[in-house]
């Protein structure tokens, strides 16, 4: 199990832990939470011993091997199935063991380094890296792709899928799922239900964290409290905590009044000085409650659409895509949808089916492909990218966008005003002339929501505008978004945002874009067996493959098979050769005897006892001669068979 015994840990001049203190169950799956800041990361850091605590013990099991997504973006020309697999530590050990064996020509170390291998699961590694792929969103043709030709986003799915591969006791998880569309997350979601170690998991998704946790860590005011329970469990059993908490506030608040009050009244008075003294020393003593702050610090509201224009749009035959060099490249075809006034929709797709590019489509932000978009009278769009950076500029100022945007799209609207607009989404002070590209995720996120709320749109097109927000920010969104007047299409993996703002469900896939007759749970369930019979089709694949090298013969595995037998049968026929160069030394020696005796016999010069006692001992010689030659000739004979 892992301890935390009084630890202090210190960034700089912050106290992220103050004498915290916990202890967690091998086995158990923990959800790490805190406010944005709160020291999460360093917990983490601390754990996989990045971190030093200042004071305090860290406890965990010393042979525990420990798994983390790393956070650097992959550099290399691997396929993305080989860099995949470098994540299984155990295997990558087991096949350096073999090509050093191999390397030596030692056929006892190329045996132990091939079960070893098998220990591991080698023989289906390449399979199940695949299958993790395919479960994260890759398609097939893009399994054995170098990583240098992939997008930002989709190298840390392969440091995710890098890091589930190793078999490890302790993972560590933070924010896995911000660069997960929600087919991927579903898949990641079973896939760490079924993982045996024990899992912490750093998520600002409420649904991930009830899924997949059943304990939960708060991180506040560097105290880590232990709650037994999921997220859901955790926000009851500590708003209930904190209702007490602010009682037992209240009730302290009227006990130091009333003692401060007798101290103000009767200090002065030598009769009453020591009982006096005495509520000084109480008051001193009593330990300070710190006043619960129970509400969200962030909250905002779209502001009322100057119009309402029904149908918003029509679409006619419209087709989505790109225009490359090698001509136009379609994604989605033939769409003939209406969106109304008022409308939730909730755009669902498998990864790289679509969803972005029907968005920015409807947003205008690239042309249609064919086909006629008809937009309604007074149709005023809002569009949340899912790269902020599509819509921000790195080098200005939060004050520079909204001065721009005020300028140029409207309304118009003073420096103060757009001052006084930006602290309303916490960009207060000097913030507001920080350049965007040194913003943090959440930052820049919220800045896209405060130029949307300007806009006063009244349609929101929002491509995955939870990736880089806290809890509480995804609270306020949600509630702005029922709250809204206009019409939401929403592209996102918060299934809870789902859950909570969109009505009904437009299913982009195989190429075009139907109405989805169900709810998300039924969704998730479709989701579920469509990665399954992509899996059990790699397996499939790899069987196939498996039977036609077999078939075929593959000369490498040949050549090694054959050389393993070669010295294996060289290991066993050693003790053989080494026996027939015994008999072979021991019969020289019984031959040189038997010439010698034989040659007194000839010279007649013996007399009669020397002569009886020479006939006996060549008896002797005679028949362990004979006894020699005949384990000599079976030796041979079975030494020749075995080669």
């Amino acid at each position: 199990m892992i301890t935390l015994r009084d630890i202090t840990l210190r960034r700089g001049v912050k106290v992220v832990l103050d004498a915290a203190s916990v202890t967690l169950q091998p086995g158990e799956k923990i959800g790490l939470v805190g406010r944005n800041g709160a020291g999460k990361s360093s917990l983490f850091a601390l754990l996989a011993n990045r971190l030093h605590a200042d004071s305090g013990d860290v406890d965990m099991p010393p042979r525990w091997r420990m798994a983390e997504v790393a956070q650097n973006m992959p550099e290399t020309d691997d396929g993305a199935t080989d860099f995949v697999l470098q994540g299984d530590i155990p295997l990558m050990e087991a096949q350096a063991a073999l090509a050093k064996a191999e390397a030596a020509d030692d056929g006892h170390a190329i045996a132990e380094a091939h079960h070893a291998i098998s220990d591991a699961g080698g023989f289906d590694a390449r399979a199940r890296a695949q299958a993790m792929l395919l479960g994260l969103g890759f398609k097939i043709d893009q399994l054995d792709a170098p990583v240098n030709s992939f997008s930002g986003g989709w190298r840390m799915r392969l440091q995710l899928a890098r890091a589930l591969m190793c078999p490890a006791d302790l993972m560590l998880m933070d924010e896995p799922t911000n660069h997960l569309d929600l087919d991927a997350l579903v898949w990641l979601e079973a896939w760490l239900q079924r993982y045996e170690g024990t899992l912490i998991v750093i998520s600002h998704d409420r649904e991930f964290l009830d899924a997949i946790t059943r304990v939960t860590l708060h991180l506040d005011d560097a105290k880590l409290t232990r709650y037994g329970g999921n997220y859901t469990a955790f926000e009851e059993m500590r708003a209930e905590r904190m209702s007490l908490q602010q009682a037992s506030y209240a009730k302290q608040q009227e006990k130091i009044a009333h003692l401060q009050k007798f101290i103000d009244r009767f200090k002065a008075k030598a009769s009453k000085a020591k009982q006096a003294q005495s509520r000084v020393k109480a008051l001193a003593r009593m330990e300070k409650l710190a006043p619960v702050l129970t509400a969200s610090d962030f909250s905002f509201e779209f502001r009322e659409p100057q119009s309402l224009p029904n149908p918003m749009l029509a679409m006619q035959d419209v087709v989505c895509g790109y225009k490359t060099d090698a001509g136009d490249k379609i994604i989605v075809r033939d769409v003939n949808r209406s969106v109304l006034a008022g409308q939730r929709i909730g755009i669902l797709g498998a990864n790289g089916q679509g969803k972005s590019t029907l968005v920015k489509t409807v947003a205008r932000m690239q042309p249609s492909l064919g086909g006629t978009v008809t937009e309604g009278k007074g149709l005023a769009i809002g569009y949340f990218a899912q790269q902020e950076m599509d819509v921000l500029r790195p080098n200005d100022t939060p004050l520079n966008h909204m001065i721009r945007l005020a300028r140029d799209a409207g309304p118009p609207g003073r420096e103060q005003d757009l001052r006084n607009f930006l602290g309303q989404f916490r960009f207060e002070g000097d913030m507001v002339n920080q350049q965007v590209g040194t913003l943090s995720g959440g930052e820049k996120a919220r800045l896209v929501l405060a130029m949307l709320v300007w806009q006063r749109p009244n349609l929101l097109l929002m491509d995955e505008p939870t990736n880089h927000l806290d809890l509480d920010t995804r609270e306020a969104l949600s509630m702005a978004l029922n709250e809204f007047e206009g019409t939401v299409m929403l592209v996102s993996h918060d299934r809870a945002l789902l859950r909570e703002v969109c009505d009904e469900f437009w299913l982009v896939t195989q190429g075009g874009v139907t109405p989805f007759d169900g709810d998300l749970d039924d969704y998730q369930r479709w989701l579920l067996d469509t990665a399954k019979e992509q899996a059990k089709a790699v397996r499939e694949t790899a069987v196939v493959e498996k039977q036609a090298a077999a078939s075929s013969g593959n000369r490498k595995e040949d050549r090694k098979a054959a050389a393993l037998a070669r010295q294996q049968k060289a290991e066993e026929v050693k003790p053989l050769r080494k026996e027939l160069n015994k008999v072979d030394n021991r019969l020289g020696v019984l031959f040189a005897e038997r010439d010698q005796i034989e040659e007194l016999f000839a010279q007649n010069t013996l007399s009669p006892e020397a002569l009886a006692d020479k006939g006996k001992r060549l008896k002797v010689v005679t028949d362990e001669i004979e006894v020699l030659e005949g384990r000599w000739l079976e030796l041979s004979t079975k030494i020749d068979e075995m080669s």
